[in-house]
């Protein structure tokens, strides 16, 4: 899917050992707000807090962690938090260009000029507001960040011209970059390494069953065309970021893993070439976002004889598989070794997609309706493999005191793909039709495969530079080493 962000699995066994003596650097030694801390005047940190609250270290917590819906405790509200937003986010991407071109007067090309420029300052500035949150602290971080994104949908209400509009869609822009960083590291702070990827699954099906309700709302906003209807879907966004920071308040508070300004030697991500390498790999896998919102829409009327509605369908399809298969696909990825499988496995299916698709062109209407559906089919599941471990990779490559500093640089890739998307599927797939299909599949096999020696440099390097990797996995399959602090020998 082209716009989602970020995902409870039950924990895989070979995790159980380290659950229960998991003290992480980000453990308080005395945090005043956690009810834990109240009633027994002992240090807990976080992860210890959210583990206890969502029942993950009991069998009958790992048994739900398998369910729909999150269990109860940080993981549940973080669900909550997703919902909030991205239903008012569907109704928004549906009507939005509409209203920006009718309502407000500006022309096409200027509202795509204007959301370019939006998106790569979004980009640039998502790296230091992740920082941010490691030196102040995730919670309250996302917390005003999310009002910012408030803030920044409502100005969409009053602007008038191409300069307002485009100033309010870089504030818009910004603060949900930001946003997405920081989410990520208030969500490492909270929940064991072993549940992540699990809960980001959960995550993803939130996003895309509110997007899908959103986007049923924003129908009815266009079906009314009036400018009040279109002002109501731009409140309704508003006003859905504003409960989002409300649940996030509601998260334990989590100290920073960094200290003021004094002493940083700045975007050390940027000087990590291992894990840069990382994100760039992913960013080629993620050139297929565009993919069902451009390329397959443009192949379909312009290659092949099938029906258009045959694109809503496939769509549909995408969203309900993602929705319905998105936590069964990410149970069994745990660690570095099943990511990289993950990703390879989407290396040999999504060529296969690429293959099934470029068999449509030149056939019969039902013929090449039914070959689209079964490349769809391919398609998803690729799209469901690589999420999955990518997920995983981002977490578990990234030092845990600059969790919100990486994850806003790993980020950048779906902002980069998105804005390179359109232009790579356009030339490969209406430009060259079957031989475009099939460089597409060779080009995604080779990031694929390429990420498991990426992901083994970015693991086994010398962490001095970079800063202690978050939960690594010593290869004779041992406990994971945590960084000795003040924390962790009380």
């Amino acid at each position: 899917m082209t716009h989602r962000a970020a995902r409870s699995a039950e924990l895989a066994r070979s995790n159980a050992p380290e659950t229960s003596s998991r003290k992480t650097s980000y453990a308080a030694s005395a945090d005043e707000d956690s009810a834990h801390a109240a009633s027994s005047h002992e240090a807990l940190s976080p992860v210890a807090a959210a583990g206890d609250l969502a029942g993950a270290r009991t069998p009958r917590g790992s048994a739900r962690a398998g369910r729909l819906v999150p269990p109860s405790g940080p993981q549940r509200v973080l669900a909550l938090a997703q919902l909030s937003n991205s239903v008012g986010d569907g109704a928004y991407y549906v009507t939005s260009a509409l209203y920006f071109t009718h309502v407000v007067g500006l022309s096409p090309g200027r509202v795509g000029l204007g959301l370019t420029v939006a998106w790569a300052i979004g980009s640039l500035v998502g790296v230091p507001l992740g920082g941010l949150a490691d030196r102040r602290g995730p919670r309250g971080t996302a917390v005003l960040l999310a009002l910012a994104t408030a803030t920044a949908v409502a100005s969409f209400l009053v602007v008038q011209g191409f300069v307002a509009f485009v100033v309010a869609a870089c504030a818009y822009a910004s603060a949900q970059s930001g946003l997405g960083a920081a989410r990520q590291a208030l969500l490492a702070a909270l929940i064991p390494a072993g549940e992540r990827t699990g809960l980001l699954a959960h995550l993803q099906s939130t996003l895309n069953a509110g997007l899908a309700v959103g986007a049923g709302l924003g129908g009815l906003a266009l079906h009314a065309g009036t400018r009040s209807s279109y002002l109501g879907v731009f409140a309704l966004d508003a006003v859905g970021f504003l409960v989002c920071a409300a649940l996030l308040w509601r998260l334990p508070s989590v100290p920073p893993t960094r200290g003021g300004l004094k002493g940083n030697r700045g975007l050390g991500v940027l000087r990590d070439r291992p894990y840069a390498l990382v994100t760039f790999l992913n960013t080629v896998l993620l050139l297929r976002m565009p993919l069902l919102s451009l390329g397959i829409p443009l192949w379909i009327t312009e290659r092949t004889e099938a029906p258009a509605w045959l694109v809503s369908a496939l769509f549909v399809l995408n969203t309900v598989a993602v929705m319905a298969f998105q936590v069964r696909m990410a149970r069994g990825v745990t660690d570095l070794p099943t990511a990289t499988r993950a990703i390879r496995r989407s290396g040999i299916v999504m060529p296969a997609s690429c293959a099934v698709f470029a068999l449509s062109s030149g056939a019969s209407p039902w013929v090449a309706t039914a070959v689209l559906v079964a490349g769809a089919v391919l398609q998803v599941v690729a799209e469901m493999q690589q999420s999955a471990g990518s997920w995983q990779l981002a977490f578990d490559l990234a030092p845990s005191d600059r969790m919100g500093e990486y994850q806003g640089f790993f980020g950048t890739g779906v902002t980069v793909a998105r804005t390179m998307g359109p232009l790579v599927l356009t030339a490969l797939l209406v430009g060259w039709g079957t031989p475009g299909w099939l460089l597409l599949g060779a080009l995604t096999a080779g990031a694929s495969y390429a990420m498991g020696p990426a992901a083994r440099w970015a693991a086994s390097r010398d962490t001095g530079a970079a800063g202690q990797r978050a939960d690594v996995r010593p290869r004779n399959g041992g406990a994971r080493r945590t960084p000795v602090t003040a924390a962790t020998r009380n």
